[in-house]
């Protein structure tokens, strides 16, 4: 009798081990590739895809045409103007008719940073008024060597006129982020408002959504459209030709009547 193993029962044994290594590897793999696919967005994400999606010219052109009696075609463009030292980042906004663009109606700077975590939403966007606005007017459109610096931008924010808090949108909405003013909104004394109050949302395709309305001291609306917010699509390559084509919308001078009530917010 030989006293020698089986040949054929160790080369059995290391393939079962050889089997169990590669099974035990791909199972290690897979976690890692899972946890790396499944890892949570965090604060600044969510505050760096606001700001992100917020940036850009933006036209409510279709919007204007579909519905002229009650909406303007508003050119809304936002881009960087610096970043503050917590991060947060700071845009410059402006609108304007589109048959205008050089003469905006509305300047504001847009801080959007994370939400505090002790509130329940994901992302903040503060406006503030600008100390010298003339000074930043077409800021988007200047060469970045013709604008202000960031230094000059964070010495230049102004009071505290909004925060909006937004949240993530459940699957299966058109949304990214959505959310609004505290339920008492913010004061205002335009029209006989006493507060006013603004929605925004994000939506996947870029597009934004945006909805300022006043209220008395009764709760009754004094100023802003009353229909539906504002849908701002993001503007075409060739825009920058092509905005200034005519809407048959009426003079300069009348849409100034008329938007007061419709669309401009007046701090």
């Amino acid at each position: 009798m030989g006293t020698g193993s089986d040949p054929n029962s160790n080369s059995s044994g290391w393939s079962q081990a050889r089997g169990l290594v590669l099974k035990t590897l791909v199972l290690i793999g897979g976690a890692v590739l899972l946890k790396r696919l499944t890892k949570s967005t965090t604060r600044w994400d969510h505050a760096k895809i606001v700001s992100r999606s917020l940036s850009g010219e933006k036209l409510s052109k279709e919007q204007a045409s579909r519905d002229p009696d009650h909406y303007f075609n508003i050119r809304n463009i936002a881009c960087p103007a610096a970043e503050m030292v917590d991060g947060s980042k700071v845009l410059y906004l402006e609108q304007a008719f589109s048959r205008t663009p050089q003469k905006p109606f509305r300047q504001r700077f847009c801080m959007v940073k994370p939400c505090p975590k002790d509130l329940k939403c994901d992302v903040e966007v503060s406006t503030y008024a600008i100390r010298d606005a003339e000074e930043y007017k077409n800021f988007c459109d200047r060469p970045k060597d013709q604008r202000p610096l960031p230094d000059e931008v964070i010495g230049d924010i102004a009071e505290h006129l909004t925060t909006i808090y937004l949240k993530r949108c459940e699957r299966g909405k058109r949304c990214l982020y959505e959310g609004s003013t505290p339920s008492g909104g913010f004061p205002n004394s335009w029209n006989g408002a006493t507060y006013f109050t603004s929605e925004l949302s994000i939506l996947k395709n870029n597009e934004i959504h945006t909805w300022d309305r006043g209220y008395d001291d009764d709760g009754h609306q004094v100023w802003g459209v009353k229909e539906g917010p504002y849908e701002f699509k993001p503007a075409p390559a060739s825009s920058n030709n092509t905005m200034l084509s005519p809407l048959n919308f009426p003079t300069w001078q009348t849409m100034e009547k008329r938007i007061d009530g419709s669309f401009v917010l007046q701090e």
